[in-house]
């Protein structure tokens, strides 16, 4: 048995203590913790079984080193802003307990979705005799798992994955997204970047599209984006020639985002106003919908999966992996929306990996470099259910060659 502290009260800290607490097979005790205490007594009070809750500024290791040894927590699992993965994993340093997160540190000051801070840990923790899994979400997490099984199990060498993100959705809203603004809008309005033949190939952003058809949701228009599992899966899968990277955008959503960009209010760069400093990003993410509002509102389908293509036993062979996930049973669950659903389950099941020992290590690890098998059953078990479907290797599926 094992004690778990999630720092994180959001849509996704809700669907991960949620999930923590189908799982007292393993976890006999939970901690929620916060820089808001009162949004971890809420998410507790929708729970069968005691989940405790405490404050916390993550922004402080010591603060959070000191929280962790309170709680005698074994692990922490990190849902709060990835530009507080660092301070997490230093406070997990300190009390020497093993580190789980979903998405890679990102600087405030600067719109890069690197890894280079987080594997630069990694001779301190081995040190420490401790593991990081780092990206245990779904993208980063299960793509990167489903990238792993079909390594594993159904090809001899992976030349070429795809991966795509279809958010099939509607809030009735005129506009809003369904996580934190700022990460989102920063992640959508970067330069797109794939990886192609040992290099990194820059695109204009959103200037690439490609209208793919989504299994139960239908035609899409997807567009080419970087993303951060595209760093280390370009190091991890054996024989790849190329890796993208693609998500759906509704043209409403696009134009509102253009006129935004247009008049500024997207920029990170901070603006004096009244005496006052602030991103007008920064502004932009507190008059919009808080995307865990969107849970009663949403209705339609995610589909998030990665086509993969390569050789076995000397024949070409192309997969579709994938999983499709209800937004209104996401919400008759857990009270979340897909989007917070299809993150907070892998966390928890990550969580679980790493507690019953069927992953351990010593050191920083992206998610792929564990075994893949135990890790997608339970996600299978406690909600993301997926498919293996066969695809003709000479069909490009709409998709650019």
């Amino acid at each position: 048995m094992a004690k778990v502290l999630i720092i994180g009260a959001g849509g996704v800290g809700r669907v991960v203590t949620h999930k923590c607490a189908q799982m007292r097979d393993v976890f006999d005790e939970i901690w929620l913790a916060s820089r808001t205490k009162s949004k971890c007594d809420a998410i507790a009070a929708e729970i069968d079984g005691e989940i405790k809750t405490a404050q916390v500024d993550a922004d402080k290791p010591s603060e959070t080193a000191d929280l962790i040894r309170k709680t005698g927590a074994d692990l922490v699992i990190n849902v709060a802003l990835p530009y507080q993965d660092l301070t997490i994993m230093d406070a997990c340093l300190d009390a020497k307990v093993q580190y789980i997160d979903t998405a890679n540190y990102e600087p405030l000051d600067t719109a890069k979705f690197e890894y280079k801070w987080q594997w630069e840990y990694r001779e301190r923790f081995e040190n420490a005799g401790i593991m990081a899994v780092l990206g245990a979400g779904f993208d980063p997490g299960v793509t990167n798992m489903y990238c792993a099984y079909a390594q594993k199990h159904l090809f001899d060498e992976i030349n070429y994955v795809d991966i795509l993100d279809c958010n099939a959705g509607d809030h009735g809203l005129p506009f809003a997204t369904n996580f934190n603004p700022e990460i989102n809008i920063r992640e959508i309005t970067a330069r797109g970047r794939y990886w192609d033949e040992g290099r990194w190939i820059e695109t204009d952003p959103l200037s690439i599209r490609a209208d793919f058809d989504y299994p139960e949701i239908g035609v899409k228009p997807s567009y080419l984006l970087y993303h951060e599992e595209l760093e280390s899966l370009s190091l991890n899968l054996k024989g790849l020639k190329r890796i993208r990277f693609w998500m759906t955008f509704g043209e409403k959503y696009l134009t509102h985002l253009r006129v935004l960009e247009n008049v500024g209010m997207t920029s990170i760069k901070p603006i004096k106003i009244k005496g006052v400093e602030i991103a007008p990003i920064e502004f932009l993410k507190e008059v919009l919908p808080d995307p865990a509002s969107l849970g009663p509102l949403t209705k339609g389908k995610t589909n998030i999966g990665c086509i993969v293509e390569g050789v076995k036993d000397g024949k070409r062979r192309k997969v579709y992996i994938y999983n499709v996930c209800d937004h209104e049973e996401a919400y008759r669950e857990v009270k979340s929306q897909a989007i917070s659903y299809t993150t907070g389950v892998p966390a928890a099941c990550a969580g679980r990996m790493v507690a019953t020992g069927a992953w351990s290590g010593k050191g920083v690890f992206n998610i792929e470099e564990m075994d893949p098998d135990p890790f997608l059953k339970a996600v299978s078990d406690f909600g993301l259910p997926w498919k293996v479907v066969e695809l003709d290797p000479d069909k490009a599926y709409n998709l650019p060659e």
